[in-house]
């Protein structure tokens, strides 16, 4: 039942401003890292761009269970903070943090251990392996930094401090810049260790990010303070809620991940140089992402929040201010794209293939942003509520099965490769969208308890 008046509408863009701005801003520093991070390994040749980027989705598959409890942590959290429920938010935290821990030694290892035939499986070439395999390995080796940020900084976010999250990942991401420009060519007396060394800027960005993440969790004045509950098991309905939202979230992350696993092997067999201008618009399109991942951040504050203070009214007007953001966010982005999409890529790469494969690439992203920054925060909005079985069933369907499939058909059997891999991801962003947006509009997602 609707309890309450609703606030003005000046009021609630700036509410939802007030959380959606620090989530964008740190989203887009994040995706601007990466872009710096390719530029600089881009010096050492188009090798090393393809080398980097075929690490990418074994990365992501490795973290692809982290991901998951965090948006279980993320939504739980939001539903305690709007029913003031501190105590019960703050021992679901600790738990957590203990199952991060514990995962993490477990799959560092073996990621760390079978690093070179996981590279080879994604599609390596004779002068992309090496490099991919010594690059994956650190990532991996210390990617327990990240995972202990990653899950506090959820936690964060769901009780409304997108501020401190922000800030963690922008001071974390101007270090790996900083220790790329002195360890991949050798700068002020630091050793040029070229793939190697943008490994380990990656590496120290990411500790500094864990130190200023637990520090945020110890201070008393916040909403989550570690220090203030004793014990590592949370109460029975927050565990049962852990689980129900994080097995789906989980069942999500692998239709993604093997999605995405399946559509860069699929771009990696057309050849190192195509790889390379591919992973230059993977790299744009992150940044494009950046603008919806930040609104579906605060889109899962502002809807959780709203159902743990029984308001399903609010929830459904967060998610269409969050919407409407996004549009606009898209109509920038895309005219930048669209415009400047060749000297964008000469940022990257001289070499004119490249550049030619760019222009193109550029042109099919101005429009598929549209699809996908729109799709991403209505994902947000579903996760914000619990609903995380409809967004692993449309990740099945569109990620795991439509992309790749058309990426495939359209690159080999049609012939029109690289670019036909770009319509293959286009088909993909526009199926996602019309799916989610039909059930945002259903609203049964607000009826869902955790």
């Amino acid at each position: 039942m609707e309890i309450g008046d609703v606030p003005p509408n000046g009021q609630i863009i700036r509410d939802a401003l007030n959380v959606a701005w620090p989530s964008v801003l740190e989203s887009f520093f994040v995706c601007l890292a990466g872009l710096v991070d390719t530029i600089m390994v881009g010096s050492l040749g188009s090798y090393a761009i393809a080398a980097v980027g075929l690490t990418t989705q074994p990365k992501f598959l490795g973290l692809a269970i982290f991901l998951s409890l965090n948006v279980a942590v993320s939504a739980i959290v939001a539903r305690r903070k709007g029913a003031g429920d501190q105590d019960s938010a703050n021992r679901m935290v600790r738990m957590a943090l203990l199952i991060t821990l514990i995962l993490t030694v477990l799959i560092s290892t073996i990621f760390v251990i079978f690093a070179s035939p996981i590279v080879k499986m994604v599609g390596s070439q004779p002068d992309t392996h090496q490099h991919a395999v010594e690059y994956l390995q650190i990532i991996m080796g210390g990617i327990g930094f990240s995972t202990v940020s990653l899950m506090l900084n959820a936690a964060q976010r769901g009780a409304g401090n997108t501020r401190i999250a922000m800030l963690t990942n922008v001071i974390s991401n101007t270090v790996n810049v900083i220790f790329n420009y002195l360890l991949i060519g050798g700068n002020f007396g630091f050793p040029a260790l070229g793939i190697r060394g943008a490994a380990l800027a990656t590496v120290i960005g990411t500790i500094c990010a864990c130190a200023l993440s637990l520090a945020s969790v110890m201070r008393k004045s916040g909403f989550i303070c570690l220090r203030s509950v004793k014990g590592w098991v949370a109460d029975r309905m927050s565990v049962k809620s852990l689980l129900n939202v994080g097995s789906s979230a989980f069942v999500e992350q692998i239709c993604l991940r093997v999605g995405f696993l399946l559509f860069a092997m699929t771009v990696a067999h057309l050849g190192t140089t195509q790889m390379a201008a591919h992973q230059i618009g993977m790299n744009m399109m992150s940044m494009s992402f950046s603008f919806g991942d930040g609104l579906s951040i605060a889109s899962v504050t502002l809807i959780g929040q709203s159902l743990g203070r029984k308001r399903p009214d609010m929830a459904k007007i967060y998610g269409n201010v969050c919407q409407k953001i996004g549009l606009l966010c898209a109509c920038l982005v895309a005219t930048v794209y669209f415009l400047f999409g060749k000297q964008i890529y000469m940022l990257f790469s001289q070499e004119a293939v490249i550049l030619d494969y760019g222009t193109s690439i550029m042109r099919i992203l101005s429009i598929t942003l549209f699809f996908q920054i729109e799709q991403v925060v209505l994902f947000g909005c579903l996760r914000g509520a619990g609903d995380t079985k409809f967004t692993a069933l449309v990740s099945l369907i569109s990620v795991t099965c439509i992309r790749p499939g058309m990426s495939w058909l359209l690159c080999y059997p049609l012939g029109i490769g690289l670019i036909g891999a770009w319509l293959g991801t286009f088909c993909d962003q526009a199926l996602r969208f019309v799916l989610t947006f039909l059930r945002f509009r259903k609203g049964q997602w607000t009826k869902i308890r955790l």
